[in-house]
C-alpha cells in the first residue's frame, strides 16, 4: 500500500485566516476614519484661528472705529460691501471688514457664529480726537469669539460645537 503525503492548506485552514485578516483589515478601517476626524478637526481650529488673526489686522487698521466699538459686533452679518473706492469713511470700512470677514467665517467654518467685544482697561481713558486720527494706541483688550458645529469624533454621537476664543491688545 502507497501513501500519499498531504501538501497545500485545508480548507478550513484558509477561511480562519481570512476571518483573522478580516478582522484585521476592520479594525484598520475603523482607525483611518478616526484619524480623518481629527485632521478636519484639526484644519477647522486652524481656519478659526487665522480668520480670528485677520479680523485683528483689519481692527489694527482702523484704530477711529476700535476707539469707537465700531467692532463690538456679533457674527455672521448680511449686508453688501460698501462701493466706496480709496475714499472710504472710518464706519464704511467697519461695515467692509464685517461683511467680508462674515462671509470668510461662513466660507471656513460650518454653522459659524462669532462675537467681538472691545473695552478699555480700568482707569483708561479715551484718547482725543487728534490722537484718535494720529492712531493711538489702543489702551484695552478685545476678545475675539468663534463657535463653530462639527461632527464628534464618536461614530454616530452628532455633533459638537467647539469654540475659539482669542484676547488680545491690538
Amino acid at each position: 500500500m502507497t501513501r500519499r503525503l498531504h501538501r497545500g492548506f485545508s480548507l478550513l485552514e484558509v477561511m480562519i485566516a481570512l476571518v483573522i485578516f478580516s478582522v484585521g483589515l476592520m479594525g484598520m478601517a475603523g482607525l483611518l476614519m478616526v484619524s480623518v476626524r481629527t485632521n478636519h478637526s484639526s484644519y477647522l481650529r486652524s481656519q478659526a484661528g487665522f480668520l480670528a488673526q485677520s479680523m485683528a489686522d483689519r481692527m489694527r487698521l482702523n484704530m477711529p472705529a476700535l476707539w469707537a466699538n465700531g467692532y463690538n459686533l456679533a457674527y455672521p452679518i448680511g449686508g453688501a460691501v460698501p462701493g466706496c473706492g480709496t475714499g472710504c469713511t472710518v464706519n464704511e470700512i467697519v461695515t467692509r471688514d464685517s461683511v467680508l470677514w462674515s462671509r470668510s467665517l461662513q466660507q471656513f467654518l460650518p454653522s459659524p457664529t462669532a462675537r467681538i467685544n472691545c473695552a478699555l482697561n480700568a482707569g483708561a481713558t479715551a484718547p482725543t480726537a487728534s490722537q484718535i486720527v494720529n492712531r493711538a494706541p489702543y489702551n484695552g483688550l478685545c476678545t475675539i469669539t468663534i463657535s463653530w458645529a462639527e461632527a464628534s469624533l464618536n461614530a454616530g454621537a452628532g455633533v459638537n460645537n467647539q469654540t475659539f476664543a482669542w484676547v488680545f491688545q491690538p
